[in-house]
């Protein structure tokens, strides 16, 4: 059993020494070693140390919640905590050098994750950008006066998110195109049924949700398969939780595929959520977790980004249109917590695509 002590996210590197640095390099993703590995490992920098010393080390990275305790008398190993792995920062263009065949990672999904993500994704730096941003819109937003103004930027986004969530799922839409369709209901040329079908649904969903915000301050079930429902209208895919399995292009990561399983997670997913009092940190559970899960046999990303939206509408804040995202990166961000559960990227992709809402509607 893992010793886990109950911390935010805050992991501060001055809290260590330059010798406890070069031992918490030699953890990485699913790696276990002894007080007697490390002691072997720390001889070429550190050649002159004791293994008491070692000892006290690996006591402190505990006590700063770096390293994670395992077992008992000879058989205590170490790992790395759990919640650190959720924030370390990762070299994402060295990790995706490695084909997926050749990273090392946690191929099935994760029970434990819901119990470490309880005390928090967002350090204390991190909460208080949130804040300011925040902030910032509500002040620009009750500047405006005037309804249409405010109607038209709240088009402007929908517009902007359909085409850009069509796009991270492979859309060719582009956002001109887009524009047209869903304010004149003009079909770009050349393009299939299913993608002008998937930007309409978009829209569709954007305004009833839009228009529905205040029942969005609490999660169901029920809400979550109704914004799948119109997203892949139309689409062949179907509705409700998914009695088969799926798998994700460009990972080796597998998603539950019990029908009994799936719908637990999704429980401990919606009472995680609706447990938590900050609104971004629910906004941001949505955004990963459903995607982790992938609930749906499709449509399960798009579910995410919507649902996460519309948990920033209820709470009165601006939605993300994501126009900025890098549709790649975006997806690099998903793979690095479905195959070693790190948050790091994902986090920097929601906090930078906030910011941006903030900075260029209303």
């Amino acid at each position: 059993m893992i010793q886990l002590n109950d911390i935010n996210m805050d992991f501060d590197i001055k809290q260590i020494n330059e010798r406890q640095r070069v031992i918490l390099s030699f953890f990485d993703f699913n790696i276990e070693l002894s007080i007697s590995d490390v002691f072997e490992k720390i001889q070429k920098d550190f050649s002159g140390v004791s293994k008491l010393t070692i000892g006290r080390d690996l006591k402190r990275l505990v006590e700063c919640n770096f390293l994670a305790r395992k077992g008992a008398g000879r058989s205590v190993v170490y790992t790395l905590s759990p919640k650190y792995v959720l924030v370390r920062t990762i070299d994402t263009e060295k990790y995706f050098t490695k084909t997926q065949d050749e990273r090392v990672i946690q191929t099935q999904f994760n029970f434990n994750i819901f119990e470490t993500l309880k005390s928090g994704v967002f350090t204390k730096a991190e909460k208080e950008k949130l804040e300011v941003l925040h902030n910032k819109f509500q002040t620009k937003f009750e500047s405006i006066k005037s309804d249409t103004l405010t109607s038209k930027e709240f088009e402007r986004i929908m517009i902007e998110f359909s085409w850009k969530s069509s796009q991270i799922e492979g859309n060719t839409y582009s956002l001109l195109d887009t524009e047209l369709l869903i304010k004149e209901n003009k079909k770009a040329e050349g393009k299939t049924e299913a993608e002008t079908s998937m930007i309409l649904n978009h829209k569709e969903i954007f305004e009833y949700v839009l228009n529905n915000r205040q029942d969005f301050t609490v999660l169901t079930l029920a809400k979550l398969e109704h914004i799948h429902s119109v997203l892949t209208k139309g689409l062949g895919i179907p509705r409700n939780l998914r009695k088969a399995p799926v798998g994700i292009t460009g990972t080796n990561y597998k998603p539950l595929d019990n029908v009994f399983q799936i719908e637990e997670a999704v429980e401990k997913m919606i009472d995680l959520v609706n447990n938590k009092n900050d609104f971004f940190e629910k906004s941001f559970l949505c955004l990963v977790l459903l995607s982790y899960i992938q609930p749906f046999e499709d449509g399960n990303k798009r579910t995410a980004r919507m649902t996460s939206n519309a948990i920033l509408l209820a709470h009165n804040t601006t939605p993300i249109s994501y126009r900025a995202v890098n549709e790649v990166e975006y997806k690099k961000a998903s793979l690095l917590f479905y195959e070693i559960n790190n948050l790091s990227y994902f986090k920097e992709v929601f906090l930078k695509q906030y910011e941006f809402a903030v900075e260029n509607y209303f």
